[in-house]
Parts: C-alpha cells; sequence; structure tokens
C-alpha cells in the first residue's frame, strides 16, 4: 500500500476494475494533483505509464503532458494526439479549449475515437480525423453517466430518477418518482456484492435496465452540517444490522415503446439482486439473488419483455456466506455460454456454464484464487484472467498470494500458459489490459525489486515483443531501512502467514525499539504483497527512519487466500485474527532489537476495530494505539456486510456481545487515540463516541481527534496533518 490508512470494510479493499479502461492526463498535472501522502508524496512513487487500447490493437502512450504517441506492438511510435491539435478541433466544434490533456476512455471498440468530459461537455474526439465526432451538452445536476456505445446515448441520473441524453441533444424521461427515499438508477445494496452502479445498457442498445431502491423504512442517520451559520441535519439512509433494509427491484425501459417493465422478484422484498447482466440478444435479464441471511445464492434468469420470472439456473449455497462478486459473462460467439465465477470449491474459479444452467465443465481449480476476468480474444476461444496462480518458473516460497499473474486459457481444453515473462522468485503483481483482439497484453508489473516495469506481449507467441517503461528506483537517493519479509504461524498451529518487518534506519544491535504493529486483519484486504515495496509503506519507510520498529502480519481473515482463510471470522469478529496479531507480537519479542515494553499498534476502519479490540483484550502487550475511524459495536454497522460476517443479532447475540467493545472499554490501560471523520457514511461517528461514554462511564481515559466534514478517511489537504497526529502520538507515547 502507497499509505498506511487500509481499505474500508467490503468497499475500497476491493480492486478498482475501471481504473483500467481511462488515461488520466490530469494526475501529470502537479498543480492540481493533491495525492493523499502530501505534497512530496508522488516523488516517491515509481514512473508510471498510462496506457490505452484505441483501433485495431494500436496502444496510445502518454508523453508528458502535451502528447499522446500511438502504435501498433513492435512499430515505431509517432504523435497521434497532441493539445494544441486536440485544441483547434475544440475551437473548430465552438467547444472551450483545454489547459491540459483530459481523462480519456475509449468509447467505441476498434475505432480511433477517444472520449472526455470538459466544462460540462461529452466530447468525442477521432483521432485519425482530429475532428470532434459527437458533443453532449450534460445536464448540470447529471450523474452516473453511462455510455452506450450501440445507440450512442448516455444514461444517467438526475436526483434520484433516471433519464436518457440522446445524441441529438432530446433528454427521454425514464422515471418520475417523487416520493420520499425512493433511489432509481443508483448503486444499491451499500455498494456491496461487486455492485459499483445502477444503470445496465443491454447489448444493442434497445432497453436500459435500473436498480430501483425504495429506502422510505430504513432509519435516517443524522449528520450534522457544521459548515451553515447555524448547524444543519443531513439525514443519511443506513441501515443497521438487525433493523429493516431497504427494497430493490429492477426495471427494463424499452427504448421504442417507452415503457417500464419490472422484473417480478416476489418476496421476501428484504433480499439482494445483484450481478445484473444481460443476454446477447436482450431477450433476457440474468440476476443473483442473495437472501438476508446471504447463505443461499440463486442465479435466476427473466424475461426482459415481461418481466416474467423464466428459470432457476442454479443455486449456491454455504454454511457460512455466498458473495457474488461478478455477473455472468458471455462467451463471444456462443451466446448460449457463459462464465461464473464462485468460491464453491473453496478458492474462486471459473466455470462454464450454458443458458438451461447446465454446468459444462469447471475452467479452473487449485489453491489459488481467480482475482479478475480480463477479456477475450475475437473468436471467443481463450479467456485471459489473473490469478494469484504463482508462475511456473519462479522459486515459490511465501504462499499464492504474493503473486499475480496473468494467464491465457483454452476453453475447449481448459490448457492454461502464463504470459508474464519474468521470473520474479515468488513474487510480484502484475495487471493486464487486453488488446481488443486479444493478440496482445500490456503487462505492468512489480515486484519487490523491481519499481515497474510495463511491456506488450504477444498471447499467441507468448513473448515479450516491446519494453515500454522500466522505472527507476524513487529510493535510489536516500538511506533505506532493512526490510524483512517471511512467514509466521498463525494461532491454530498450523496456517502460515505472510508478514514484512521495517527495521529502523542505522540500527544498533546493541539497542532496543518501540515498535508499531500496523494491522487491518478484515476481509477484502491484504496488506504483504508481492508488489514493489511488499505493501511497505511511506509512512512505513519514515517511521523506520525514525527509529521505529514497523510489523504487518496478514492474519487469517485477510484476502486472496480462499474462502476457509477469510471467513474463519465467521459469527466471532476479532477472535481468530486477534490471536494470529498475538502471535506476531510474540515472534516480535524473539527479536533481540524490539523493546516489548513498547509495543503500540495502529490500523483503520477494521484496523481501527483491531486496534481497540487488541488495546482493550491485552493490555499487557500493546503500550499505545491509534485507531481511526474503528467499528466499535457491529449491531450499529449496515446489514450486508455486518450480517454476512455476523449473522442477525438475534441469531448471534454472543458473537455481538464478544466483540462490543463498550463492554470493554474498563479494560483499557495504555493510551490510545480515537480518530474519525464527524460524517463518516460507513462507520458511522456514534461507534467512536460510545467508546468515549462508555470509557467515561468506566473511569478509563482514551484520547480523540475528530475530522470535521470528512467521511471514512481524511483525504485531501488534511491528508498530512492526519499523519503528523498519527506521528506525534507515538512519539510523545511510545
Amino acid at each position: 500500500m502507497a499509505e498506511p490508512i487500509a481499505p474500508l470494510p467490503g468497499r475500497m479493499a476491493r480492486m478498482d476494475d475501471g481504473a483500467r479502461e481511462n488515461i488520466d492526463f490530469a494526475r501529470f498535472d502537479s498543480g492540481r494533483e493533491e495525492p493523499p501522502g502530501g505534497k512530496n508524496q508522488k516523488k516517491f512513487v515509481p514512473e508510471d505509464r498510462p496506457l490505452l487500447w484505441v483501433g485495431d490493437d494500436m496502444y496510445l502512450d502518454a508523453e508528458g503532458r502535451e502528447t499522446l504517441r500511438g502504435a501498433r506492438p513492435g512499430r515505431y511510435p509517432e504523435i497521434r494526439v497532441s493539445r494544441s491539435a486536440l485544441n483547434e478541433a475544440l475551437r473548430t466544434a465552438g467547444r472551450d479549449t483545454v489547459a491540459r490533456l483530459p481523462r480519456f476512455s475509449v468509447p467505441y471498440e476498434g475505432e480511433m475515437v477517444l472520449a472526455f468530459t470538459s466544462k460540462g461537455h461529452r466530447i468525442h474526439y477521432n483521432i485519425e480525423t482530429h475532428e470532434v465526432v459527437a458533443d453532449y451538452a450534460l445536464p448540470k445536476e447529471g450523474a452516473n453517466w453511462d455510455f452506450c456505445p450501440a445507440n450512442h446515448a448516455l444514461a444517467f441520473t438526475e436526483g434520484n430518477n433516471v433519464r436518457i441524453l440522446a445524441p441529438d441533444g432530446a433528454v427521454d424521461i425514464v422515471t418520475s418518482e417523487t416520493a420520499e427515499g425512493i433511489v432509481c438508477g443508483k448503486s444499491v445494496h451499500q455498494n456491496e456484492f461487486g455492485i459499483r452502479k445502477g444503470l445496465f445498457w443491454s447489448p444493442k442498445g434497445s432497453a436500459l435496465a435500473f436498480y430501483r431502491m425504495d429506502e422510505s423504512m430504513v432509519t435516517d442517520y443524522p449528520f450534522v452540517n457544521i459548515d451553515k451559520r447555524v448547524a444543519t441535519a443531513e439525514p443519511h439512509k443506513y441501515p443497521m444490522a438487525g433493523m429493516r433494509s431497504h427494497h430493490v427491484t429492477v426495471g427494463v425501459y424499452n427504448l421504442r415503446s417507452k415503457r417500464t417493465v419490472w422484473l417480478k422478484t416476489g418476496t421476501p422484498k428484504e433480499k439482494y439482486l445483484t450481478n445484473i447482466a444481460w443476454s446477447p440478444d436482450e431477450r433476457t435479464l440474468y440476476v443473483a439473488e442473495l437472501n438476508r441471511g446471504q447463505d443461499t445464492m440463486n442465479l435466476v434468469a427473466y424475461s426482459a419483455e415481461t418481466g416474467k420470472r423464466l428459470a432457476l439456473l442454479f443455486t449456491e449455497t454455504d454454511e457460512r456466506y455466498v458473495e457474488p462478486q461478478n455477473p455472468p459473462l458471455f462467451v463471444p460467439n456462443q451466446p448460449d455460454r457463459f462464465i461464473w465465477q464462485s468460491e464453491r470449491d473453496g478458492y474462486n474459479h471459473l466455470y462454464l456454464y450454458n443458458t438451461k444452467g447446465e454446468l459444462l465443465k469447471q475452467l479452473t481449480r487449485g489453491e489459488w484464487v481467480v482475482l479478475s476476468v480480463d477479456g477475450f480474444d475475437a473468436k471467443g476461444e481463450h479467456l485471459f484472467f489473473t490469478a494469484t496462480k504463482p508462475h511456473p518458473l519462479s522459486s515459490y516460497s511465501y504462499g499464492t498470494p504474493l503473486c499475480v499473474t496473468n494467464w491465457k486459457l483454452r476453453l475447449k481444453t481448459d490448457e492454461a500458459t502464463c504470459l508474464n515473462h519474468e521470473a520474479l522468485m515468488g513474487n510480484g503483481v502484475h495487471r493486464a489490459q487486453v488488446s481488443p483482439s486479444g493478440r496482445y497484453v500490456i503487462d505492468s508489473y512489480s515486484s519487490w525489486e523491481i519499481p515497474r516495469k510495463v511491456v506488450i506481449t504477444d498471447t499467441k507467441k507468448n513473448k515479450v515483443v516491446e519494453t515500454l517503461l522500466a522505472a527507476e528506483n524513487p529510493y535510489r537517493d536516500y538511506d533505506m531501512p532493512e526490510v524483512e519479509r517471511g512467514q509466521i504461524t498463525a494461532a491454530d498451529g498450523v496456517t502460515k502467514l505472510n508478514y514484512f518487518l521495517v527495521k529502523p534506519l542505522h540500527m544498533d544491535s546493541t539497542k532496543r525499539y518501540p515498535t508499531i504493529v500496523y494491522v487491518y486483519g478484515g476481509p477484502h484486504a491484504q496488506l504483504v504483497t508481492g508488489a514493489w515495496m511488499g505493501g511497505v509503506s511511506g509512512w512505513d519507510i519514515y517511521m523506520a527512519r525514525r527509529g521505529y520498529v514497523v510489523f504487518t502480519v496478514d492474519s487469517r481473515g485477510s484476502a486472496n487466500r480462499g474462502h476457509a482463510f477469510e471467513s474463519v471470522i465467521h459469527r466471532n469478529l476479532g477472535v481468530n485474527e486477534m490471536a494470529d496479531q498475538v502471535k506476531g507480537v510474540e515472534f516480535l519479542k524473539t527479536k533481540p532489537y524490539v523493546d516489548p515494553d513498547r509495543i503500540g499498534v495502529h490500523g483503520w476502519s477494521y484496523g481501527g476495530f483491531m486496534t481497540t479490540n487488541l488495546m482493550c483484550s491485552y493490555p499487557d502487550l500493546f503500550k499505545v494505539g491509534v485507531a481511526g475511524g474503528p467499528v466499535i459495536d457491529w449491531s450499529m454497522y449496515e446489514i450486508m456486510y455486518g450480517e454476512r460476517y455476523m449473522d442477525h443479532p438475534k441469531e448471534n447475540p454472543e458473537g455481538y456481545k464478544g466483540s462490543n467493545l463498550k463492554l470493554k472499554a474498563k479494560n483499557l490501560r495504555g493510551r490510545l487515540l480515537l480518530i474519525h471523520g464527524d460524517i463518516d457514511p460507513v462507520v458511522v461517528w456514534q461507534h467512536s463516541l460510545g467508546f468515549l461514554k462508555a470509557c467515561v462511564d468506566a473511569d478509563t481515559y482514551p484520547d480523540y481527534m475528530v475530522y470535521p466534514r470528512h467521511e471514512h478517511n481524511v483525504i485531501g489537504k488534511d491528508r498530512p496533518h492526519l499523519h503528523e497526529v498519527i506521528t506525534r502520538y507515538f512519539d510523545d507515547h511510545l
């Protein structure tokens, strides 16, 4: 991680697939960039190259802030886009010019056209003719834009309703909801289950599916806006575990008839409708339906024309939970076959189904995890995916989560070929961008020793045809602390856990040093990786240069080790994770340079829960803690995440009681700083305030820092202030 603030539970921990679709040139503009690590943070990030496939397997490559070079693999790149030519085209079209190259996307696969948004307009720019070929005037109140390449229309939300902007500028009103608590076209279910949006175009653009959410029955949480002359209430719908949840339905709007039909999803209404997918012929919608208990998932087919339920394709169950993350992915040129991702055998793997719901074959298997499906070749014969499967040429020594590789899978034979050609000695993280034809892959990767390298691989010949970047070590001019990596044994006596340990710079072997354990410990997050620096953050290095030992171990409950490893926390959050962190402390105490009387702990979100829990459960081990955005009482956390891992409060009263940190406030003896944003919509402010009250009642004495008008993470210009607060607290008390 580049920063010591961990991902949100169940959200930011997940990979941002959309980041692969755009080139963001704005980030080259140092005058506008506000990196989360402060003004100097970008100096220590390895050089990167924004790259994008366009047209017939042409890649575009940023060259500074003014130009884009483009070429087909193996050919000499030429300038394809310049700011001056773009501005000339904009002036000709009567549009305002741009001060820098904007963030581009590719609206039409196979065409030499780029799209960007500037000053209230969405512009399509042909890079061969250097002309503006489309210009959409975007309504000021519009949001959640979703472009359809088949009909050239833009679906969007305006307030809580759905609209469609046609190429000629006409706006089609899809919904006209006025009742309070009704929301259309937006993401639902708190962004769980892989949900990232609420609008879904059909493949040929004849219809638009969308979510409709009724949250009128959900309790309002009272945020307060202190920026007003008199503070005002800003209610936010927040469904807590055990309380009433919102009701979701799916509408299908036909552009020709101007009518909406609703999928007849039936009862109970408190269930999760996720992973929506269209059939290639646009006649069917597939929905993964999950019960509120989240232990049963049904993949159901509905008629897009009548809303009628057509068939139950298959059911998945698990004694702990089922968590679908990806919709059915249809195989090109085979409209009756799709790829499904599932953890049913203990690891996330790929399965080939037909539309009758018959399992044709399991495509991947093994004690490793498929992280993403990256695309197909043009004929649909090969599928490309990214996984934690180790590179066959590497000396693999630390367990699958430290290696992330890209693969080409032949669907007929299940034969998988690794596309990464660097032998990374058991570590390395690769990210693939597959060309439109599937012939080439842009492989951007790093390892513990390699800051970043970008190459193009010919997938047919399986060889590197071009190296685009070999970044220099951004720390090359600095004295760096030693980083130790390895494994310890978990509290179960069997499982191996990956760790890194950063030693103080110029360490004196005769001295003992204060030590900080940085912790997350929860689902959907992995802190120790095989990427550059192995997960060691800039703050870790900064603290090591100040004379601290910094230690992180991915305890059971963390991501990318399979369902059993992650779900071991079920119904008893904090128990097994804390036991593993204590094993980490026992390991630290074997180091002669670690002062056993000066061990601190720090984490954010789930890591804030762990920090507070460790300080109260093991007061003899930890002297100082800093807990950011901490979950204190899981009965006050959201239904979707909370009930997945803890079940309903009525079903698991002992589990909720055991993880309620207000009941442990009396045990606090060390120095504990809690930090919270006062408008946090993920872990609401009530959590840490409730813990403070419990401490007052118990005569214990935590410290407290609030960031007004900040949400779950402190970002922007206040981020350096946050790190200074954390650093000073450890300096003062550890």
